[in-house]
């Protein structure tokens, strides 16, 4: 059964990012707190903790599509192809924010990563996946926790979120109740912005 760890968001206890982040090393699976649903992710360079994530969304790792969780949009280059001005004036504007943006992915992403073309990126406004992701120097790949029965407690109180998902996780952070709304996701791959997905935050910014 996992843990459950209380890190308060106005704060983030350095001393329980740094806890966190040992779990990821090690290829632990950590469900986490951001400013949409509650996410569960994995080091993006564990290959076996990518697979254990594959497997609970019932997808081939190489078919599966993740969410990168970035501290900000310095080291895109690292996931992401050459992006126009344009676009990165978009991102910009709207991260860190409730959005996922599709780019065009590059040659340089992690060898499981290689076959995509294209990438989702995330800059949560959540203090406590943002410290994660700083202490750990690299992204976190996610999926977002849903609940089938459409109970919506299940995915935003974190004990009960013990309950259902202890048995798959390492981890879970208690960083107070979640939302139940998620991401907008945008397709940036393009020459024009397309909205796949109508979630959280404003639209009137693209």
């Amino acid at each position: 059964m996992a843990q459950l760890i209380k890190i308060y968001s106005e704060n983030p206890s350095p001393k329980a990012i740094k806890k966190v982040v040992e779990v990821l090393k090690n290829g632990g699976l950590v469900i986490f707190p951001t400013d949409t649903i509650y996410a569960l992710g994995c080091d993006i360079n564990n290959t076996r903790a990518l697979q254990k994530i594959a497997q609970i969304k019932g997808v081939k790792l190489e078919k599966a599509n993740f969410s990168f969780i970035c501290r900000d949009l310095s080291n895109l280059s690292d996931y992401v192809k050459q992006i126009s001005t344009s676009t990165f004036k978009i991102l910009r504007r709207a991260l860190p924010g409730p959005y996922t943006f599709i780019l065009p992915g590059a040659r340089t992403l992690p060898s499981v990563f290689k076959k995509k073309k294209t990438v989702g990126i995330r800059v949560p406004n959540n203090s406590i996946a943002i410290a994660i992701v700083l202490e750990l120097s690299n992204p976190i790949v996610s999926i977002s926790i849903k609940d089938e029965d459409e109970i919506i407690e299940y995915t935003t109180d974190p004990e009960l979120i013990l309950e259902k998902w202890g048995h798959l996780v390492d981890l879970v952070i208690d960083g107070g109740y979640g939302g139940n709304e998620p991401s907008t996701v945008i397709d940036l791959s393009e020459d024009e912005p397309l909205i796949v997905r109508e979630g959280k935050g404003n639209l009137e910014i693209f």
